[in-house]
């Protein structure tokens, strides 16, 4: 159905997506949110840097849809960072009609449904996908329009909340690309501080054989002396 639909012309898919059930909606809404998060990691991140579909947390069966791999203590060990899609539809809607309608009744009560609705999403990433120290201690909600991010911060304390409380921090599609490419330049950073160290120890190698050397020279000095 999703790839019926998506085939569609802007104003045949408008038309249809208003005739479907609200499951219908959330599932056509849902899948393509998924494929504009995916589409961004790929384009800022390589292969080896993320995974899709994997598990985070030890004895659970939920897959997270991507895991950013994040340098672990030490060179040869990682920890993946948790990012999962979420629109929380029918509220949003219902919150984007009221203001059409100009009801300040319906506003409120639609925007404390919304923040519900964000809370529940971001505490299901929470025990689902956290488990440090086979994860970070935080994991990325992504929201697919801007629309919907900047009501989500219209609301006041619920982006602090959530990420106090649930440990999860809110993107969009004009975030998530600030936030993968600060990831991108830690990266980089771990490399050249890795980089780094195999100098050294080459260094360290190099000045062990040249005080052999040194000490070798001054051996053959005294016997000619």
């Amino acid at each position: 159905m999703v790839l019926t639909y998506l085939m569609l012309s802007k104003e045949k898919a408008a038309s249809v997506f208003a005739e479907l059930e609200p499951p219908e909606q959330e599932l056509i809404i849902n899948s393509i949110s998924d494929a504009q998060l995916g589409a961004i990691i790929e384009d800022i991140l390589n292969k080896a840097q993320y995974e899709e579909n994997v598990i985070t947390k030890k004895g659970s069966s939920d897959r997270v849809e991507f895991a950013i791999k994040m340098p672990g203590k030490d060179s040869e060990s990682l920890v993946y960072l948790p990012v999962d899609s979420k629109f929380p539809v029918e509220n949003y809607s219902r919150l984007i009609a009221a203001y059409d309608n100009g009801d300040k009744a319906e506003i409120e009560k639609y925007s404390k449904a919304l923040a519900a609705d964000v809370k529940e999403q971001a505490k299901k990433i929470s025990t689902k996908y956290l488990d440090p120290p086979m994860t970070t201690d935080f994991g990325i909600m992504f929201v697919p329009t801007e629309s919907l991010y900047a009501e989500i911060l219209r609301i006041p304390g619920l982006s602090d909340e959530v990420r106090q409380k649930h440990h999860v921090s809110i993107t969009s599609p004009s975030t998530l690309p600030v936030a993968l490419n600060g990831l991108l330049m830690g990266f980089k950073t771990v490399a050249i501080e890795k980089r780094s160290a195999e100098v050294w120890q080459t260094l360290g190698a190099v000045k062990t054989q040249f005080g052999k050397f040194s000490d070798l020279l001054e051996g053959v000095q005294k016997k000619l002396q």
